[in-house]
């Protein structure tokens, strides 16, 4: 793909990304009385008896708010919420895009966790989930923490749950193909941010027990005693001091901290067939073509369209609601996540479809190193992660309505093919 010029950019956001319409028709005196007053008081009234009717006759049922203060917009930091907009726009269009879910994006400007705290509780009934995006660590926690406490609708943090969705599926792949067990396997984490410690807890999740991160102070270790309450579930003692000590015999190396972190010298000393993600983005860690100079038995992935083995969190959120939304779920729990990264994984081990290789010509689209999870455009995703998340959501009693699994997965087939 050829570099996109800025002028490409800004005309194509002209406008906006986003629009609205009516999914009934309004063209006579008479659709006018049924869709507004008189008549709507009966619908009204209808879920003022039973509120869980509103998933009935509105939009709840398939509304996704997400929701940003601007405090963490991608690489660019804190850039306050009216700069954020043409983000949470482009969010709401992959929900849409991907998943069928209409999404509406909403900017708080509001930094106070509390304040924003109340801002999004109060218009939470509104909504069938909420996304939460781009808070700064460590207040995101707090956030999503007590919104899930508070309301019955779920809620996720993407940049803390969806790179560690999505990297846990590429992880469960690449020990596969190395022939490696999560439990006996040593990571390294550069980063100790928010997607940082919630990658960490999902490897934990998958059985890896030997895991050393790093902030920009060095190694989370018990002989610290400046680590907030998050960073303290990690500190393990040790007498790595720097990430080229870590990595001496590591089998994993996941980066998301900053740009050429580590050099041939860090990696060279790593175990056989190490499992390399420089998720820094828009330049790696590590560039993959170092990597693979001196480390060609390397499993490679960065969060860059223009390599293999993408990082991408579009290959998880939509799904993740969509699942939970179909279901009702009042909120999404751990297993439900875990659930979403084994679909991937088993999706990424299945023959790929022509025209899907037609879409990627210059990549091998054949489960192996280069290829350990699923491409973004892969209409099957919908049929694997959604159900996965639907049945999880029913087996930790979560779910305030059923679905068959199999006549669900061909719901969504459906719902892909418009």
């Amino acid at each position: 793909m050829k570099p996109i010029t800025k002028e490409e950019v800004l005309k194509y956001h002209e406008g906006g990304k986003i629009k609205f319409g009516s999914r009934k028709s309004l063209k006579t005196q008479r659709d006018l009385s049924t869709a507004y007053t008189p008549a709507v008081a009966d619908v009204c009234k209808e879920i003022a008896d039973n509120p869980s009717k509103a998933y009935d006759y509105t939009n709840k049922g398939n509304l996704v708010a997400v929701i940003s203060n601007g405090t963490a917009v991608l690489g660019l930091g804190n850039i306050g919420v009216l700069a954020s907009k043409p983000v949470m726009e482009g969010k709401a269009v992959l929900f849409k895009t991907f998943a069928d879910i209409d999404s509406i994006n909403i900017e708080v400007d509001e930094t106070d966790p509390d304040k924003f705290i109340n801002v999004v509780k109060a218009i939470s009934s509104t909504f069938g989930g909420i996304n939460l995006e781009d808070i700064k660590a460590p207040q995101c926690f707090e956030i999503e923490r007590k919104l899930k406490q508070s309301t019955d609708i779920p809620i996720m943090h993407d940049d803390q749950h969806g790179t560690a969705i999505i990297s846990t599926a590429a992880i469960i792949n690449g020990l596969k193909i190395t022939n490696k067990k999560a439990e006996d396997v040593k990571a390294v984490i550069s980063g100790a941010g928010a997607a940082a410690i919630a990658c960490a807890k999902m490897y934990k999740q998958l059985g890896i027990k030997h895991i050393i991160m790093f902030d920009s102070k060095g190694s989370i270790s018990t002989d610290r005693n400046d680590l907030n309450e998050y960073k303290k579930e990690f500190a393990v003692l040790t007498d790595a001091k720097s990430i080229k000590d870590a990595l001496d015999g590591a089998d994993i190396f996941l980066g998301l901290s900053k740009p050429n972190i580590i050099n041939k010298d860090d990696i060279i000393n790593m175990n056989r067939d190490p499992i390399i993600f420089a998720l820094s983005n828009p330049v790696p860690e590590i560039c993959p073509s170092e990597v693979k100079k001196y480390r060609d038995d390397a499993i490679m992935a960065t969060g860059r369209s223009d390599y293999p083995n993408q990082v991408n969190n579009v290959l998880g959120f939509p799904y993740i609601f969509r699942g939970a939304l179909d279901v009702r779920a009042t909120h999404i729990t751990e297993n439900m996540k875990l659930c979403a990264a084994y679909a991937l994984a088993d999706l990424a081990r299945l023959e790929v479809p022509k025209e899907l290789k037609d879409i990627y010509k210059n990549y091998n689209l054949e489960f192996g190193k280069d290829y350990i999870i699923p491409v973004p455009f892969d209409k099957r995703i919908i049929s694997f992660v959604s159900p996965a998340v639907a049945k999880a959501a029913m087996e930790d009693g979560v779910a305030r309505h059923q679905v068959d699994i199999d006549e669900y997965k061909l719901q969504l087939e459906k719902r892909v093919q418009k």
